[in-house]
């Protein structure tokens, strides 16, 4: 199945900004965070179809998940 990823901030250093991935049936957000050798604790904001999920949640063919980084300001 076709995941779309999109990375944000840090996360892109080294990578990519946007990516159309093939995943087996069942994968989930962590799985996919791992398998792009990004340390689970450097994702700290995820949304699936724009709305916010969890790192542990299934995810379905043609979904884009975007993944941000731990947020800072003042």
């Amino acid at each position: 199945m076709r995941i779309t990823i999109k990375l944000f901030a840090t996360l892109r250093t080294g990578r990519f900004d946007i990516e159309t991935l093939e995943f087996s049936p069942g994968v989930t957000i962590d799985q996919v965070i791992k398998e792009l050798g990004i340390p689970e604790k450097e994702v700290t904001l995820i949304f699936v179809n724009g709305h916010h999920a969890d790192i542990h949640d299934t995810l379905s063919d043609g979904d884009t998940i975007d993944l941000f980084p731990p947020v800072g300001g003042g």
